[in-house]
Parts: structure tokens; sequence; C-alpha cells
């Protein structure tokens, strides 16, 4: 769908891999998306990141549920459903804390603390992943 936008409003092709677009809002949400797809990637995450600064985000496929055990900062976590659409947000989940289990969703989206706030997004929302050719 981003392909209807107007160009002023598309996400750049992400220079570091992949992008999270949040449609109905019309913002990004990350310009730097890392894909944990496999059991080593899901389970590692963001362990041991340092550098985990806005416009970066992990999306989790699949994933229901989600924990910040061994890790530094607070994060904000978006639940998708199989179409995409955040069915919960948590915002500044701290570290060593378990989230919720949400059975609804199919992804799970991790970003720095505070960019649910920063972008207006809110459960109802669409987002789209444009995975980068690298």
């Amino acid at each position: 769908m981003s392909g209807t936008l107007p160009s002023r409003l598309k996400p750049s092709s992400a220079l570091h891999g992949s992008s999270a677009w949040n449609v109905t809002r019309k913002v990004i949400l990350a310009n730097d998306l890392r894909i944990a797809d496999t059991h080593w990637t899901r389970l590692r995450g963001l362990i041991g990141a340092r550098d985990f600064v806005q416009g970066r985000g992990l999306w989790i496929v699949p994933c229901r549920g989600v924990h910040t055990l061994g890790m530094s900062f607070p994060i904000d976590v978006l639940y998708l459903s199989a179409e995409n659409t955040v069915v919960h947000l948590e915002e500044r989940l701290k570290p060593w804390r378990f989230a919720p289990v949400r059975w609804n969703a199919k992804t799970v989206l991790e970003f720095p603390a505070g960019t649910i706030a920063a972008t207006g997004t809110e459960v109802g929302d669409r987002i789209e992943v444009m995975k980068g050719g690298s």
C-alpha cells in the first residue's frame, strides 16, 4: 500500500535493511529494522544490545509475547495481528520484566522507548514492514 502514498510521506528504503511504517499515521517507526525469524534470533532478541536508539527496531516473527530479561533499557512493544494491525501495545517496558502474552498476536515489533508516543501509534493502526534487499 505504500505505493499509493504521496512520495513525501513514503518511507525511504532502509539503508541498513528493513523498515517499519505506520500506514494509518503515515509515519516511520523504524528505518533500521532487524528481523528475528529463526529460533536463535528470536531467543536472543535484544539481549546484550547497547545501541538501541531511535530509528531502530526488531521484528520478531512469529511471536505473541516478549520479555526484557538481560536488557538494560526500556522498550516499546507493538503486538501485530496476521494482517499487521496493532492489537496491543506496551510503552516503556522496563528491563527484567515480562510483557503479557497476546494470543491474537502473530508478530511483535520492539522499538526504543518513546517511539509509540512520538509516532502516535495506537491499537487498530496498520503497520507495513518493508524488507530490505540485503
